[in-house]
């Protein structure tokens, strides 16, 4: 069901899409690249978080664009909690991961006055037409466009239509960089929905985008995470956490229920 007036006009340009494209026959996906589970790491312990690594076919990239950015990244890291906070409320409120602000970091460093050669605008980067269609006001005396609240509601909302369409974060990244057209122009060519194997057909701009994201993320988090992760990744890391959570028995919980209510004993004294 298309949840917003923007989903309209994105379903509208998808049926234009296909219908100009050429029929050519179905070619198997290539083997993932993914996450094995030696590369899923899910904590065991009490002391320990649950962390994702990255796809082997980003960590080269992810590298390199630490060292080169390193600089900006700790003097967009410095400003960042205000931004962020706003962000994390809105992006949980339409129920998205919070780790989606880091597009914002790539998209304008954080910068609300950000403006771009062809007049996309704000910390979201959002064209003129694009932020009247999902309910900002724009113009030459008030653009909400350099709100934060009201740009991160509205990337929220073409956030989350996009990942109805593409069910895969790492697709949804691209797809804000150049639209929904050129990603199906990629599966369409590729045979795959995995962005490691269709990303040679996106656009070479957006092909690094979402790399840019990995590696922002990685800078943020200190490892990966369910929006660099490709669908099916995600659902092997969601079949370990099953599993891992299935290895604790009730005997077990019932033993650290026990321990929390033992009165506290002081030695030595």
């Amino acid at each position: 069901m298309l949840s917003s007036k923007f989903s309209l006009a994105v379903f509208t340009s998808h049926v234009l899409l296909f219908i100009a494209l050429p029929f050519v026959s179905y070619q198997h996906p290539q083997n993932d690249g993914g996450l094995t589970e030696d590369d899923v790491c899910i904590a065991t312990t009490a002391t320990a978080t649950n962390s994702i690594k990255l796809n082997r076919n980003a960590v080269k990239f992810v590298h390199s664009y630490l060292q080169k950015n390193n600089e900006e990244l700790v003097k967009i890291k410095e400003r960042s909690n205000t931004p962020f906070k706003t962000m994390d409320l809105v992006l949980k409120k339409y129920n998205l991961p919070v780790e989606l602000k880091y597009l914002a970091v790539i998209e304008s460093e954080l910068k609300p006055t950000a403006m771009s050669k062809v007049g996309a605008a704000g910390p979201w980067q959002l064209m003129p037409a694009t932020a009247r269609i999902l309910g900002l006001k724009v113009s030459r005396r008030y653009d909400e466009r350099k709100l934060f609240n009201k740009s991160t509601n509205a990337a929220a909302l073409y956030l989350r239509d996009l990942y109805t369409e593409f069910g895969d974060w790492l697709l949804v990244v691209a797809a804000y960089n150049c639209g929904p057209g050129p990603v199906y122009t990629a599966i369409h060519k590729s045979g795959s929905r995995n962005f490691w194997n269709l990303q040679n057909y996106l656009p070479g701009e957006s092909r690094d985008h979402v790399k840019k994201f990995i590696a922002t993320h990685y800078y943020f988090e200190g490892q990966g995470g369910v929006t660099t992760l490709t669908k099916a990744e995600n659902n092997r890391y969601n079949k370990l956490l099953l599993a891992e959570q299935l290895k604790r028995t009730p005997a077990q919980e019932n033993k650290k229920d026990l321990a929390r209510t033992e009165p506290t004993v002081a030695y030595g004294n």
